[in-house]
């Protein structure tokens, strides 16, 4: 009898958190739904033939009461109980087609919400992500989303639906009889008190619920992922983490008892009050039909009428606060899609074809910095792991995890330049920037003052796919799909042939080892290449760059965590993917920078230093430093 929505925003609702909608995001969100106004103008035909429909039952049965049975008219009452069957029948079959309608609306705007917002997300740069929890985006994209087909299938039908009932059902009972319209609309401010106290309440239980779902939740994702698995046995921690889990799902546990059992004293408590305004009615009424004043089948239809228009006042007196709820998911969801494109494409972005490209690179001036530009999204208050407490400690996430970085002036007037087919090392200390150098060149970033050219090109003057397509880059940490070995491969040229993933394999010389393998190319690596040694990894990665063939590579060779021969097999894989390119190299190895054809030092953001091997050394600077306490020593260990 009770509109659960219309229920739950209710309890939800405390008088002081009352959301607000503002007229641009509704306008914004029916701008969506403008594609489909034919579909939506047969919902509301829909639901106009549906409310006129349940009015007809009680007119059947005061019919009933009144005329066929005091008349004993048997055609009249074999016309009735079909009628009483058919009414129910044809509300079935307009309530399915209207759920057809209302479901292809729904999903179709979803559908474009979603592509929408994912397709902002691939344009974000890595500053956005470096910033951003990758919870919260996954909240948007799921929690938040859903929310908003939940707003348009259910939220705003379900008001739409509600309206027209109640006026329609008013219309007839005002028609019939005023006073008895009045009678029964009596109770309806009792409605409130039980909403008020018992629902605070339960308003309170539910969001705990959420919490104590979010922190068991973060507990399982955090010790059952590949890595939290390892820690846990390493450590020898199984045992805790089981008492652990037990502790908080025990909580959930609890509490959703006490959820349970406070929501069914709620519906209890507002069922006895309809039924205190139905009685009322039937008892008033009953008395003046005995007077004669009202018919018997007119007190009947009545108390239906009366139960059928409760529910619906319920949820309109909730409807501004169940709207504004419903509105929220769209809110969160247009916020990520108003964020600014920090790497956008200009309009008239020069595209070059591969073989244009020569590979001269020109740093000139750059300097950057970290933190300008950021637009940090609000917190998603949902219960959802995005928004938990620290897994274990129970701090905040902003508390546990401050989002500052160490050194926000990463580099400072850097110039160099790169010629075309030639390979530059970048050596420093750990932080001298040498890593967001090799992030600027394929416009992961762009930098706060200079610019950086590609053939004399600013690189913010070109396509970003003429980037993507003459840039190759290998990175420290190899990243790869829970997929198949060809797949892995694939992503860099996905028209690639088998003569061509065979050939980048074994120039990578790791072509041998995957036909080692029983399912051979088709062998999948597990979550981020977990079933690999970080060596084979690696080989993998620089296999995917030699597909791709670019023009340009950008690589960190560091390979101090791999054994002399993985190291070995990298090494020379290296050299041949760097013959004829222009190179650009994070150097550990020794080799690596005497085959350079100029070293670049870096130290807190600037170029120190510049030279060839010997020219570095005889200055006796950082490089000579650098020298004696990490190239030296890698080339006197054994191999």
């Amino acid at each position: 009898m009770f509109h659960g929505s219309g229920w739950f925003s209710f309890l939800m609702y405390d008088g002081q958190s009352k959301p607000r909608v503002s007229r641009a995001l509704v306008r914004r969100v029916l701008g969506y739904a403008k594609p489909y106004r034919g579909k939506i103008g047969l919902v509301l035909v829909a639901i106009l033939f549906s409310a006129l429909l349940n009015l007809v039952t009680p007119l059947l049965f005061r019919q009933l009461i009144d005329v066929a049975l005091p008349q004993r008219d048997a055609a009249l009452l074999n016309v009735l109980a079909l009628g009483i069957v058919a009414v129910p029948i044809l509300s079935g079959v307009i309530a399915v087609f209207q759920r057809w309608l209302t479901a292809s609306i729904g999903e179709d705007v979803i559908y474009t919400l979603r592509s929408d917002l994912y397709a902002h997300l691939q344009k974000m740069s890595l500053r956005f992500f470096t910033n951003a929890k990758t919870g919260e985006l996954m909240s948007r994209l799921n929690n938040d989303v859903v929310g908003a087909q939940s707003a348009i299938n259910s939220t705003l039908v379900s008001i739409i639906t509600n309206a027209v009932a109640v006026v329609a059902t008013l219309s007839v009972m005002l028609a019939l009889e005023w006073r008895l319209t009045v009678l029964g609309l009596i109770v309806v401010p009792l409605f409130v008190l039980p909403a008020r106290s018992i629902g605070r309440h339960l308003r309170e239980l539910i969001k705990r619920q959420s919490e104590l779902n979010a922190q068991m939740n973060a507990m399982v994702n955090e010790t059952l992922n590949i890595s939290g698995a390892l820690l846990v046995k390493l450590f020898g921690r199984s045992a805790e983490e089981v008492e652990r889990f037990r502790a908080r799902a025990a909580r959930v546990r609890d509490i959703g008892v006490q959820r349970a059992v406070t929501g069914s004293v709620m519906f209890v408590s507002l069922g006895l009050i309809s039924a205190v305004g139905v009685a009322l009615a039937y008892w008033i009424g009953g008395h003046l039909a005995l007077e004669g004043v009202f018919s018997a089948g007119l007190i009947v239809a009545f108390g239906l009428y009366l139960t059928q228009i409760y529910a619906p006042l319920q949820a309109l007196a909730n409807a501004p606060v169940e709207f504004a709820s419903s509105m929220v998911s769209f809110e969160r969801v247009f916020e990520i899609i108003d964020q600014p494109i920090e790497i956008a494409e200009k309009p008239n972005a020069l595209a070059l074809a591969l073989e244009q490209i020569r590979g001269e690179v020109t740093f000139e001036n750059v300097s950057f910095r970290y933190g300008e530009g950021e637009t940090p999204l609000s917190a998603v208050e949902r219960g959802g792991v995005e928004s938990v407490r620290a897994v274990f400690s129970g701090e905040k996430a902003e508390q546990a995890l401050p989002r500052t970085q160490a050194r926000t002036v990463a580099l400072e007037n850097v110039s160099f330049t790169i010629p075309a087919g030639k390979l530059v090392a970048l050596v420093g200390p750990s932080g001298a920037g040498k890593t967001t150098i090799t992030y600027l060149l394929p416009r992961l970033y762009d930098p706060t003052e200079g610019r950086i050219l590609l053939d004399g090109h600013d690189l913010r003057d070109l396509t970003l796919s003429t980037l993507s397509a003459a840039i190759g880059m290998v990175t420290q940490e190899t990243y790869l799909f829970h997929d198949t070995i060809k797949m892995n491969l694939l992503y860099a040229k996905p028209e690639a042939t088998e003569a061509e993933i065979e050939a980048a394999a074994r120039a990578a010389n790791i072509h041998e080892f995957i036909m080692q393998l029983p399912n051979g190319y088709q062998t999948l690596v597990g979550e981020r290449g977990y079933r690999l040694s970080g060596g084979e990894k690696q080989r993998i990665a620089i296999a995917r760059v030699i597909l791709k063939d670019p023009r340009i590579l950008i690589l960190d060779e560091a390979t101090s965590h791999l054994d002399s021969q993985s190291e070995a097999l990298i090494q020379s894989a290296l050299e041949r993917v760097m013959q004829g390119r222009t190179s650009l190299v994070i150097a550990h190895r020794l080799s690596t920078v005497l085959a350079a054809d100029l070293i670049l030092v870096l130290d807190r953001g600037r170029i120190v230093e510049r030279g060839t091997h010997s020219q570095l050394l005889a200055q006796g600077g950082l490089y000579a430093s650098l020298y004696e306490t990490q190239f030296k020593r890698s080339a006197e260990q054994p191999a």
